[in-house]
């Protein structure tokens, strides 16, 4: 079977390779670390058989490729042919051997030039950061225009503590919080490099650039209401307050216990309890509860929805906190308010090591839809008379 004309290489295969090789930032790299070799690109020509049967086009392919520059390309050639069509000479070999050559048939030395003055002016102020500038050449072109930023970004970083700072107090010139958002992907990539091992947490991704490269975070804040009166004293003359959490950790309320809440309407109608403190729980944010290590002394309690999420946010706190205990959610419950069912948009089927056995199964019956499909009962769906009964017993 013959090769058709159409698989024969042309000058615009060629092209699409060079281009792929330049995108791929290996002829910046090889240039830019003077490794540089010509670049043979093998062609595929017609056959004499080829000739023979489709002489015409086969002189137009080769026409095609005598229009190139020979000051760019460099063909080399090799007979084919014989009795049917005579003996012919077709390029078999592309050769580019210079980098400029190549530089002017992808019409890129602007991006050429600039990437190395990039690099000359990275050399002089961040002598770390040019290996990495060598091995992704094309990343810093996609971020030609802000990479001076982003080198002295990673300066001030190095030449700063960190642990008392937010990332609002980079002062950098034309930087703002916004523009270390948008970049932080790089900066990470440019700070693992110039940054000692201790000032890098690996274990955070670059998407919490903050906790990666140890800076201030926001701090966890926890709302809190009396239940009764008098309201511990750490809450001055109000009913309710939100703290931080790292303060509240350092000052454990006088209460006997903490009951932990999901729903914020149901958490501000909870009933008169004595020595009682509710938490506005907030999901799956729970978890912030962690450095309050006094509740290990004190009743704790949650009432989330009953649905998969509900017992997964359980759990969670349970893996901090074991003695937790849950409220309203038991098959019960759950079957006293058909008319309140609902459906959950996104249930989980997690394991979860942390429930108790009836917990369990009422888990394992929403996982596996033995009342109705994505079954939910919300919190605030339970009537009030039931959590008065429950609460005040």
């Amino acid at each position: 079977m013959t090769v058709p004309a159409s698989r024969w290489s042309t000058p615009a295969d060629l092209m699409t390779k060079l281009r792929r090789r330049w995108n791929s930032g290996e002829l910046l790299t090889a240039y830019a670390r003077q490794r540089w070799a010509p670049i043979v690109v093998p062609l595929r020509a017609p056959t004499a058989i080829e000739l023979a049967e489709n002489f015409g086009a086969a002189q137009d392919w080769l026409a095609a490729w005598q229009a190139i520059d020979p000051a760019l390309v460099r063909l080399e050639w090799k007979r084919v042919g014989g009795r049917l069509v005579g003996s012919n000479e077709v390029p078999h070999r592309a050769v580019i051997d210079g980098p400029d050559r190549v530089w002017t048939l992808l019409r890129v030395k602007r991006q050429v030039e600039t990437f190395l003055r990039l690099v000359d002016a990275t050399r002089s102020t961040a002598p770390a950061l040019v290996e990495w500038m060598l091995a992704e050449p094309m990343k810093v072109l996609d971020n030609e225009q802000s990479w001076i930023r982003l080198v002295e970004v990673v300066r001030w970083i190095d030449q700063h503590p960190t642990i008392d700072r937010y990332v609002r107090q980079i002062d950098v010139p034309g930087v703002d919080t916004k523009f270390i958002e948008q970049h932080r992907s790089i900066l990470a990539q440019l700070l693992d490099r110039q940054l000692t091992p201790e000032r890098v947490d690996p274990a955070q991704p670059p998407a919490r650039f903050a906790e990666r490269y140890l800076f201030r975070t926001k701090p966890a804040y926890v709302r809190l209401r009396a239940l009764a009166r008098p309201v511990p004293a750490a809450f001055g003359p109000f009913s309710e307050v939100t703290v931080r959490v790292d303060e509240l950790a350092d000052s454990p309320l006088d209460v006997a216990r903490v009951l932990v809440v999901e729903n914020e309407t149901t958490y501000l109608a909870l009933p008169s309890m004595p020595d009682t403190v509710a938490v506005f729980g907030g999901g799956y944010a729970v978890r912030a509860l962690a450095p309050l290590t006094w509740l290990h002394e004190r009743k704790l309690s949650y009432w989330g929805d009953i649905d998969t999420h509900g017992f997964a946010i359980l759990d969670r706190l349970r893996q901090v906190f074991p003695h937790t205990t849950s409220m309203l959610m038991d098959a019960e419950t759950l079957l006293r308010h058909r008319e309140h069912w609902g459906r959950e948009a996104t249930p989980v089927a997690a394991e979860l090591a942390h429930l108790t056995p009836a917990e369990s199964q009422v888990y394992r019956d929403l996982v596996a839809d033995r009342y109705a499909p994505a079954l939910r009962l919300e919190q605030e769906r339970i009537r009030f008379s039931v959590v008065e009964r429950s609460l005040t017993g």
